[in-house]
């Protein structure tokens, strides 16, 4: 059974920092590139960051360069996502997905990052 679980969120002010994670089980992860994703409210789903299956590559949505930092364990089955100097632009709910080519497109139930003072 393909499991992914988010965690981490929370509420934070303008300018602070919070680690998401996501731990992936039932499937082979060192296999598997993989993304962060977040929604707001009456918005689309827009990609964030993604990693390659290896590691050795990142690539970061513009409005979050230089402030949120994409990096996998592969022994631990699970992906990080450390952001920092959080905006009031941030807020939404942000998503897992863990994808092989286009055979497989896993996702996670998503966990919810607040900013605001």
């Amino acid at each position: 059974q393909v499991q992914l679980v988010e965690s981490g969120g929370g509420l934070v002010q303008p300018g602070g920092s919070l680690r998401l994670s996501c731990v992936a089980s039932g499937f082979t992860f060192h296999n598997y590139a993989m993304r962060w994703y977040r929604q707001a409210p009456g918005k689309e789903r827009d990609l964030v960051a993604g990693i390659a299956s290896t590691g050795g590559t990142t690539v970061y949505a513009d409005s979050v360069k230089g402030r949120f930092t994409i990096s996998r364990d592969n022994a631990k089955n699970t992906v990080y996502l450390q952001t920092k100097n959080l905006k009031p632009e941030d807020t939404a709910v942000y998503f897992c997905n863990a994808v092989f080519g286009s055979r497989d497109d896993y996702w996670g139930q998503g966990t919810q990052v607040t900013v605001s003072s």
